[in-house]
């Protein structure tokens, strides 16, 4: 079995992402045993689905993968996110989430790892993955979950501090 490992943001505010690949599934775990959630994606001839996180707690992935691109919608049909990324040689670039409220995709493959980052140099996160076996799209699609997984989080986060601060 193929592992997945790395980290998707920085040291304080970041998810580690630890996951197994045996070839049609990616099992594992984004973030921490209590503040994280399960990643479980199948890929078959070039269709991606999967669950991020519990039932009531998290997000479907569901879409297409290939080694070249990945096209997957994040999240239900209305409140949900895309995904499409463009993969040529060592680069994988693209767009997670819209044209004008999305972050741009900018990842390099070099040797055994994935890095790069997700959104812009002020609101974006690093991305640092070790990929031993994992295909590359695979990987990348892990990420942009991971990022989505640790920006619902801050809002969820930012929510409830919002809210205790104006019930005084």
């Amino acid at each position: 079995m193929s592992e997945l490992n790395g980290r998707i943001g920085g040291v304080t505010q970041g998810y580690d992402l630890h996951a197994g690949w045996n070839g049609e599934r990616l099992d594992g775990r984004i973030g921490g045993t209590f503040q994280g959630k399960d990643i479980k994606l199948t890929v078959r001839a070039g269709d991606v689905d999967g669950r991020i996180g519990g039932t009531f707690a998290g997000f479907d992935a569901d879409g297409d993968v290939t080694p070249q691109s990945v096209s997957v919608r994040l999240g239900g049909r209305i409140d949900g996110d895309d995904v499409h990324l463009q993969i040529s040689g060592d680069r994988v670039r693209g767009r997670y989430s819209g044209r004008i409220d999305g972050k741009d995709i900018d990842l390099h493959v070099s040797g055994d790892r994935l890095h790069g980052r997700i959104g812009g140099v002020l609101d974006g996160k690093d991305v640092n993955l070790t990929l031993n076996g994992v295909p590359v799209e695979v990987a990348a699609l892990a990420a942009v979950c991971a990022y989505k997984a640790l920006e619902d989080q801050q809002a969820q986060d930012a929510s409830a501090a919002s809210s205790s601060n104006s019930g005084g």
